[in-house]
């Protein structure tokens, strides 16, 4: 997970005493706002299981200065960006509950219901309508669909709910990110607070072998016709006039097994597709299509003439995120460009850095992740680790009172219901998450004028498996 913490707020508790909000962004998206002894709490909860933890910042006898808030800021970015690099941390149900109840308590004050209607779509614009409780988490929510649409149980790992934004003039379909376990959907989806935001049910998996299971039932067939489909006529899976015939003739002849053992061979099947951005291969500047899929991030270098370069995830030996800041408005309104940046074998013992700027960057990053996970599963021999569940942990609000939440977080946070008073966040969901890493080539920052917020290093895994024969 990419957190972050670029800006704070102010408030004002019951007593009249001002204190230091810290709006925590996941995955590139504002997600809640949390007091610092709350985050201290959480870093106390987790020490009780976990023995090597970040160190957390010190508190303070007096009162802090603008500087010493500052200076607190970004430590506890630094400090919560460590646990979102820390996979067995990731896994922690206390991390996960803990993020789920703080979403909640920031939008507690904006008159939510305790139950509310909340719309989930197929990749086709067929409604699955929902009646939820703000307070459910998305795996929640994703039982409540998979009941509607009858899918057997065994088959719920292969789906799950992702945001997207749908220009309904011209039809293009954009992807925000995967809604994940610590989050709401309905509160996540008031925050994008776009008229072209849905809540949609897709592919949760990169390898098309599975497939092979899934077109022997009659409801994952459907699934996976209903996304072939649409992406087909998206322009995200590209055909020749007569490929597009022959699955326009199958299409209308309700032929659904059929189509997809055509579709499930055309390339870009099974891809994830980025909007059009900018790569500095193989020249700078370079105006590109990006998909992700099949084990590689795919270009389509659309000048001077569109050719196609594709980079294996297996030969990627790291990579980072780094936000680009023009001095001309980082005061303003907070507009930033991002970076994706790659480490790549493009020859026996010759590595370069690739970088790719896109708004959908953080994305492009989870992605590549779930890929390599994907990956690592299948190569490595052991089994997942499995979260703790059972104990008790304790959630401190931001008003200082606490509660003891007992069982699974993520179970127990749904069915609690918190204050209706204090602060509501507004008009943060279009701020990007600010991330850490060292540019490789900072002459474009002085060039532009521009500042950089960098994140670490993520490394790949699968690259120390890669052998002569990847070569």
């Amino acid at each position: 997970m990419h957190f972050s913490i670029p800006d704070t707020q102010e408030f004002t508790d019951g007593a009249g005493n001002a204190y230091i909000g810290y709006n925590i962004y996941i995955n590139g998206s504002f997600h809640c706002t949390a007091r610092y002894k709350q985050l201290h709490n959480l870093h106390v909860q987790l020490s009780k299981d976990l023995d090597v933890l970040p160190i957390f910042p010190p508190k303070k006898l007096f009162p802090l200065t603008v500087a010493q808030q500052e200076e607190r800021r970004l430590a506890l970015e630094k400090y919560i960006q460590s646990i979102g690099q820390n996979v067995a941390l990731n896994n922690s149900e206390i991390l996960n509950g803990f993020l789920l109840n703080a979403q909640q308590e920031t939008a507690c004050a904006d008159g939510l219901s305790e139950h509310e209607t909340l719309d989930i779509f197929l990749m086709n614009g067929s409604r699955v309508p929902l009646s939820v409780s703000p307070g459910e988490h998305s795996g929640r929510v994703l039982e409540k669909v998979y009941k509607h649409i009858k899918l057997a149980e065994k088959y719920y790992f292969h789906f799950a709910l992702f945001i997207i934004m749908q220009d309904e003039l011209s039809g293009s379909v954009k992807i925000l990110r995967k809604l994940q376990e610590f989050e709401s959907p309905f509160i996540t989806h008031k925050y994008v607070g776009s008229a072209g935001a849905r809540i949609v049910l897709r592919k949760n998996y990169w390898d098309a072998t599975y497939d092979v299971e899934l077109l022997s039932d009659p409801v994952t067939l459907n699934l996976l016709y209903i996304q072939a489909a649409a992406e087909v006529r998206s322009g995200w899976i590209p055909v020749t006039k007569e490929v597009q015939h022959q699955l326009e003739s199958l299409e209308k002849s309700g032929s659904r097994r059929e189509y997809l053992n055509i579709a499930r061979y055309l390339k870009y099947y099974g891809y994830m597709q980025f909007a059009p951005c900018y790569c500095d291969y193989p020249e700078r500047s370079s105006r590109v299509l990006l998909a992700i899929g099949g084990n590689e991030l795919n270009l389509r270098v659309l000048s001077p003439e569109e050719h196609e370069v594709v980079f294996k995830v297996s030969r990627m030996r790291c990579w980072r995120i780094t936000t680009m800041q023009s001095e001309t408005n980082r005061h303003e309104d907070n507009e930033c460009s991002l970076e994706l940046s790659f480490e790549y074998l493009i020859a026996r013992n010759e590595l370069q850095w690739i970088t790719i700027a896109s708004e959908q960057a953080i994305l492009m990053s989870v992605c590549l992740q779930a890929m390599i996970d994907e990956l690592l599963q299948k190569r490595v021999v052991g089994s997942k680790n499995q979260a703790e569940s059972g104990k008790s942990w304790t959630y401190v609000m931001r008003d200082g009172q606490s509660r003891i939440v007992a069982g699974s977080p993520l179970r127990e946070c749904a069915n609690n219901n918190h204050s209706k008073s204090g602060p509501i966040i507004k008009k943060l969901a279009n701020k990007w998450s600010a991330v850490t890493s060292k540019k490789s080539n900072d002459s474009r920052a002085v060039a532009d004028k521009t500042q950089t917020t960098d994140l670490d290093v993520m490394e790949n895994n699968v690259f120390r498996m890669i052998g002569d024969d990847d070569l």
